[in-house]
């Protein structure tokens, strides 16, 4: 079963290639993706690397936490999955309509 590992603190010019080529000595990587800022097109600061063995993410882990990529320090801890809220609205009338005649 894949792990996915979550990479902090990343310098704005780390591209997938280079995270995929700082975690690659640790095992078989199935994505390496940081992530976009949809409106400014810039990074966020943040990725993930997903590994094909859990044992080799411990060690990417374990080997890469605290060290320097592109002239930053990473902070690299397991992925904690996001809890859904079953979509980004609240209330259940339709935007906020009164539909009482």
């Amino acid at each position: 079963m894949a792990k996915k590992l979550f990479v902090g603190s990343l310098s704005w010019e780390t591209t997938d290639d280079h995270l995929q080529a700082a975690f690659a000595k640790y095992g078989e990587i199935t994505e390496a993706k940081v992530i976009m800022d949809r409106d400014t097109g810039r990074s966020r600061g943040f990725g993930f690397v997903t590994f094909a063995v859990p044992e080799d993410a411990a060690k990417a882990m374990s080997g890469l936490d605290g060290k320097e990529l592109n002239g930053r320090t990473i902070k690299v801890n397991e992925a904690q999955d996001k809890p859904r809220d079953g979509g980004g609205r609240s209330g259940g009338s339709g935007g906020g309509r009164d539909n009482r005649w």
